[in-house]
């Protein structure tokens, strides 16, 4: 008998006990050699008074197993929690979410029989990475954080799963015809990366054209790679058009360190009722097997589950009459499958892994230093105006006064359309105002920008943020206002 794997085990909160509890018994049953290390996380940690939501010594036992299970958890409202599950996933470095969603039909209800497909997200930063500022009265603002590393990282990823698991295409997915800087990276990192791959076809969608392709032609989808926000809401459309959000599990796969989890929510409106589908958990504790090195204990849990669907036992979720014969809770679910272990589905393809795959692993890239010359900032102004009228005009020809030969206002933008110079009438304007200064003969230096903002400052204006406007090797490093 093999050394037994030791992985950390959080029973999670809502359904995430009942869940855990079968998972872990249909883990047993099938022989797999693991220890598990439970450890404390989610909303009775936070209720103790721990923000973070984890207990600390819980990193020290992440660190020595380096692989983790992990139940649902509940982030409570307001009060200013953040979302323990980003804190793991940035903390322990864990790039890449990895979401297979495939039809079970006819046992599983959806339209698309033939949809098998693979979301693979960026996992740390973009509008996740949670910066966001009250700028204003009215207005709040929140940071799209887009790296690099991280574009080349979870692409190559992506690239490396479809050649592991023989998967013929690549698809990137971006809203690079808006946000072409933070987007239009990505894209083209893509684009790049896709040149090592020659024999993985490639191709791009814009995300929203996608997503609707995702709904309504699966089937044409094969590996799907894209950022995070984005990542998180296609990978819930493609589990629900795949049959059951229930169903899907994720691993997030890091340098040194892998998390395994269901898709899903804590669920508390169903919690103790002994109803919930455990399938999401076990499927990602499935893919967990495989990346231990237990694959062959993987495919004989994954064939008792699909012969379990094929005989129509259903937990209530994806209960279908007429189709299924026997609806079920939690621990019978988990039972009936036990009970059919060392069976294969008759209808459904059964399960095979490729024994000599290896986990992936992608490293970092550092990427060398740039040219960048300052040339302008844009000054985020909290501004109503005189008998509070929102006059763009008023505010431009006030702001024109400070111009130097340095620095010169250029437009004001709001909510990002240009409406100073020659402004329309009829835009809305907010109480909060890019200005942006530039220099046209060239580069300033910070201390231009300093006093300028010492000006503003004397004047009484009230000034929300700033932002550096660099020219990076001869071509602008930051996107023109709508009508610039």
């Amino acid at each position: 008998m093999s050394e037994k794997t030791t992985i950390a085990v959080a029973y999670g909160d809502g359904i995430g006990p009942e869940i855990m509890e079968a998972t872990l018994k249909i883990l047993d049953a099938a022989g797999a050699q693991l220890n598990y290390e439970r450890v404390k996380i989610g909303k009775e940690v936070y209720l103790s008074g721990m923000e973070s939501g984890i207990d600390p010594s819980a990193w020290d036992v992440f660190r020595k197993h380096k692989v983790f299970l992990k139940s649902p958890i509940t982030t409570p409202q307001g009060g200013g929690y953040k979302s323990l599950n980003v804190t793991i996933r940035k903390t322990l470095g864990l790039f890449a979410n990895v979401r297979p969603s495939k039809a079970y039909a006819p046992y599983v209800k959806t339209h698309f029989p033939d949809m098998d497909l693979v979301v693979v997200r960026e996992n740390e930063e973009d509008l996740y990475a949670g910066i966001e500022y009250q700028q204003t009265s009215e207005t709040v603002a929140c940071l799209k954080l887009v790296s690099k590393p991280a574009c080349e990282s979870i692409v190559r990823y992506a690239f490396e799963y479809a050649k592991a698991y023989g998967r013929k295409k690549v698809t990137c997915m971006s809203k690079d015809n808006i946000m072409k800087l933070t987007d239009g990276l990505f894209h083209k990192i893509f684009d790049e990366v896709a040149k090592d791959y020659p024999e993985i076809e490639n191709d791009h969608y814009i995300i929203d054209i996608g997503s609707a392709l995702l709904a309504s032609r699966p089937e044409w989808f094969d590996v799907i790679v894209t950022l995070n926000l984005y990542g998180d809401i296609v990978s819930d459309i493609t589990a629900q058009v795949a049959g059951s959000v229930g169903l899907g599990g994720s691993s997030n796969i890091g340098e040194s360190f892998a998390m395994f989890e269901a898709i899903h929510g804590s669920a508390p409106d169903i919690a103790g009722k002994g109803i919930a589908n455990p399938s999401g958990l076990l499927n990602g504790a499935c893919m967990m097997l495989v990346h231990v090195g237990q694959s062959a204990v993987a495919e004989k849990i994954q064939n008792a589950w699909l012969r379990t669907l094929e005989d129509g036992i259903h937990t209530g979720d994806i209960y279908n009459e007429g189709l299924s014969s026997e609806r079920v809770g939690t621990q019978a679910f988990a039972q009936a499958l036990i009970d059919r272990l060392g069976q294969e589905p008759q209808k459904l393809a059964p399960v095979r892994y490729n024994p000599d795959v290896k986990p992936i692993k992608v490293g970092r890239k550092s990427y060398a230093a740039v040219d960048k010359q300052l040339s302008g900032v844009d000054v985020f102004l909290d501004w109503v105006g005189s008998d509070k009228k929102r006059n763009p005009n008023e505010l431009g020809a006030a702001l024109a006064e400070f111009n130097t030969d340095k620095l010169q206002l250029k437009i004001i933008s709001n909510r990002g359309q240009k409406v100073y110079p020659d402004g329309q009438p009829e835009t809305f304007c907010s109480d909060n105002w890019r200005c942006r200064f530039v220099n046209p003969n060239g580069g300033i230096d910070y201390t231009d920008v300093i006093a300028l903002l010492e000006t503003l400052h004397a004047k009484g204006y009230y000034i929300g943020k700033t932002e550096n406007l660099y020219n990076i090797n001869g071509e602008l490093g930051y996107t023109l206002s709508q009508g610039e």
